[in-house]
């Protein structure tokens, strides 16, 4: 029953948390940027059934793969793409938790 909370929590309050403490000027639009990481939940459109609950998405879905992730952490270095990255990274922290709290 908590689960979705400590999910969704980490979705929505952490980017926001990071925005509002190292993007205090532009704090709106890090956020935005940021929850925008939400976009790789796309590839669950590729799944059957496309959405299950108690499937883990890390190395299922094609964006949540090692390989994928292992690209939103090269993401963070450059002050270009750090925020998608920082996006990207959180999203799947939040899958990754998700995983850990089903078995």
């Amino acid at each position: 029953m908590i689960r979705p909370f400590i999910h969704y929590g980490i979705h929505f309050l952490l980017p926001l948390l990071v925005a509002v403490l190292f993007f205090k000027s532009n704090w709106k639009k890090a956020y935005l940027i940021m929850l925008s990481g939400y976009l790789i939940d796309l590839d669950h459109l590729l799944a059957t059934p496309i959405f299950q609950a108690d499937r883990c998405s890390i190395n299922f879905h094609p964006l949540h793969s090692y390989y994928a992730i292992a690209l939103y952490i090269i993401l963070l270095l450059p002050k270009t793409t750090r925020l998608i990255g920082l996006g990207l990274v959180i999203h799947i922290i939040a899958d990754i938790t998700d995983c850990i709290l089903m078995s």
